[in-house]
């Protein structure tokens, strides 16, 4: 007998609701829960590979530890108590001689992020960082200057809108089910599509409008379409009065940014930028100017700053075809799920952070996600203090951060490196415990609290049996607490007890997801009043172009802009990105993706190519300040001159994962570890390379 389990899928970050189909234990059948509004039954490839994750020898089997050098790939199988003794006497002994703070964690977000939250509170360290910072760091920063509000508290209502401008956003190969589905209506309802990005993407062959803007200069673009906005007063007066603050200051600042001034930066016609301006004042404020990933330069958070600011010049903010203020239960009259990390904790004061976000030295990042790619100099420099040890929770940060060589040297100088994963990935390879967590469909989770226009209640519920000696992630944590002296703050002995914890005093219980696996608060979406009750929490209460949150630190809100350099004469700016096939470093050894996406390729334009002799196909040597390898070039005109471009999360060096090892070429080896120093986010974009024929037997 077939049975239907509803939950949420993890092939990525974005958790889209799921049905599973069970038989004698096994799973049969996942697809989307066409409960959910905007999903239907469609899955992404990644979504729908999940039967081959579950099923998968090569995933963390059991508990080891390391025997052998780090990297080598040499551990003996343990019990899992063995494992968690061994871990938190390793803890234990590390915080008696060098204080909480030497103890970091790193994760990729998720359900149970508040459960590795809430033990770092409970052992008094500061440092819990996540992967979001990597992505959209310096996005967060600029929506807490303007609005007040972070990136993850505000969204997009792409279907309403009746023309969207996406910068670099490749939402067709991201992949959401639901916005990229949204758009994709929106467009054969009539929604005008413009894409701006150096690489002709899958997102830029659905658009109306593409533009090749030359990589880097997305913000001279934005100035320009703000100074020819207000000098021709296309703005949204009535909304700009109201509710902007720093208008003037603006005017100001633009007049120098001229179309024709962008047109010598970005390669895109001065008359095109004023159409553009006009034709989207048209539409205001049914239109919206968007990106998402916002990690490519060190000027990061003013190009994301412009964004909003373009958003709040169209009036377009808290209504249908705009950006909208995310709503939580209390909106609706509901009672939120209960956190861990709201308990009472010993510690009230903590040291300050191994990356020092909000402090003096760097006051903008948000504290709550940090800042990743400041961990190695961290480390090696002793800076603020010694850092002893790293628990690594589904984060590969040796194949995630910029310089893997740099992060390898800093790993090397740890006590402990704890690797709470699924898979063998590179950081998992070179830790010195490895604690198998159970996949997304051998466990129930945390409950998700999904806040939006109709905030809602989401249950991953457990479909089968773990297939290996595994564990959730909230029971490992429980397990170390426990074992640490600090099991007080984890009341619960199994992942349903937990459930049953934060769901206390909500009207809800876990039957209550059996149906749909999600309860909503309500059925109408909340828009606030956009006359008298907009609720935006920056000081002044309104949106702030000239932002005290930046200019209270020092920080002008908007800095002279600084010319983007091009390539010296034979280098190419290094881009990357992601593919439909692939979530980042996690998925590349998935039996079924690894068979339609096996490794990456090199994009180069086709006139460059010639000049060095590389035809379509030919084996590359690429080589960055930081190292080089060997990768197969891809010859097109889809891709601007100055530019190549990989993707993101390939050349893995676990050598257990079998069918990735070694395939294609890492992007983190080549770049540089440079960051946005006001907005946070690493600039994944800043590095230059070389790039010629491979010589025959020339290893990579």
């Amino acid at each position: 007998m077939t049975k239907d389990v509803y939950s949420l899928c993890f092939m990525c970050s974005v958790r889209c609701p799921i049905r599973v189909s069970v038989k004698d234990g096994q799973v049969v059948w996942i697809e989307g829960n066409s409960h959910m509004a905007g999903m239907d039954t469609s899955l992404c490839p990644r979504g729908a590979a999940g039967i081959a994750l579950l099923n998968d020898t090569q995933r963390l089997q059991y508990p080891q530890i390391r025997e052998g050098r780090r990297g080598e790939g040499k551990w003996r199988k343990v019990t899992w108590d063995e494992a968690l003794d061994y871990t938190a006497d390793r803890l234990k002994n590390i915080i008696e001689k060098n204080g909480p703070e030497s103890v970091t964690l790193g994760e990729r977000a998720n359900l149970g992020s508040l459960v590795s939250k809430a033990f770092m509170k409970a052992i008094g360290s500061p440092n819990y960082f996540s992967h979001d910072a990597l992505c959209k760091g310096s996005a967060n920063t600029a929506f807490r200057s303007l609005f007040g509000y972070t990136d993850a508290q505000m969204g997009a209502d792409l279907k309403g809108a009746k023309h969207i401008i996406l910068y670099g956003r490749n939402l067709f190969e991201s992949i959401e089910v639901r916005p990229a589905k949204a758009l994709m209506s929106a467009i054969t309802n009539g929604t005008k599509l413009t894409y701006i990005d150096p690489r002709v993407t899958v997102t830029a062959t659905k658009s109306h409008r593409y533009w090749m803007i030359r990589p880097g200069t997305d913000l001279a673009l934005n100035y320009a379409l703000i100074h020819v906005i207000l000098k021709e007063k296309l703005y949204d007066a009535e909304f700009v009065k109201r509710w902007v603050l720093g208008l003037p200051e603006l005017k100001a600042f633009v007049e120098p940014y001229t179309p024709e001034w962008a047109q010598t930066e970005t390669g895109i016609p001065a008359s095109e930028i004023i159409g553009l301006a006009r034709e989207s004042a048209s539409l205001k404020p049914t239109l919206f100017f968007h990106g998402y990933r916002s990690a490519h330069h060190t000027s990061e958070i003013y190009m994301r700053r412009s964004i909003l600011i373009l958003n709040a010049l169209m009036g377009n903010i808290e209504r249908p075809g705009g950006y909208f203020f995310k709503k939580g239960p209390g909106e609706a009259g509901g009672k939120a799920a209960r956190k861990l990390t709201d308990l009472e904790f010993p510690v009230k004061s903590m040291p300050v952070r191994f990356d020092k976000a909000g402090t003096p030295d760097f006051p903008l990042p948000d504290p709550n996600h940090g800042v990743p790619q400041m961990l190695p100099r961290a480390i090696l420099n002793n800076d603020p203090y010694p850092i002893k040890a790293l628990i690594a929770n589904r984060f590969d940060i040796i194949g995630s951060m910029p310089d893997s060589n740099l992060t390898r040297k800093a790993l090397d100088m740890l006590d402990l490196i704890v690797a709470i994963d699924i898979n063998y990935g590179n950081t998992a390879w070179y830790a010195d415990v490895l604690l198998p967590e159970s996949i997304y469909l051998e466990r129930t989770d945390c409950v998700q609290q999904a806040n939006g226009l109709k905030p809602q209640m989401f249950m991953r519920k457990q479909a089968v049996s773990p297939r290996y000696d595994t564990r959730e992630a909230g029971m490992i944590f429980k397990g170390l607490a426990d074992r640490m002296g600090i099991g007080q703050f984890f009341p619960y002995q199994n992942m349903e007890e937990l459930v049953a914890w934060q769901l206390a005093g909500t009207g809800f219980s876990m039957a209550d997801f059996e149906a749909k696996g999600f309860i909503p608060y309500g059925k109408d979406q909340i828009f606030w009043d956009r006359k008298d009750g907009l609720k935006i929490t920056t000081p002044s209460g309104k949106i702030e172009i000239k932002s005290a949150l930046m200019e209270n630190a020092g920080i002008p809100s908007l800095p002279a802009y600084e010319s983007m350099p091009s390539p010296p004469e034979g280098q190419f700016r290094l881009l990357t990105g992601r593919v439909a096939q692939h979530t980042h470093v996690s998925t590349q050894n998935n039996l079924y993706l690894n068979e339609l996406f096996p490794e990456n390729v090199l994009w180069m334009h086709r006139e460059k190519a010639k000049t060095l002799g590389i035809a379509d196909g030919d084996r590359v040597l690429v080589s960055s300040a930081r190292s080089s390898g060997e990768i197969k070039a891809f010859v097109s005109d889809l891709i601007h001159p100055e530019a190549v471009f990989m993707a993101h999360g390939f050349g893995q060096k676990a050598g257990n994962a079998t069918r990735s090892f070694g395939k294609g070429l890492s992007d983190a080896e080549l770049q540089e570890n440079v960051t946005d120093m006001v907005g946070g986010s690493p600039a994944l974009h800043h590095t230059f390379v070389t790039v010629r024929k491979a010589g025959k037997g020339e290893l990579s």
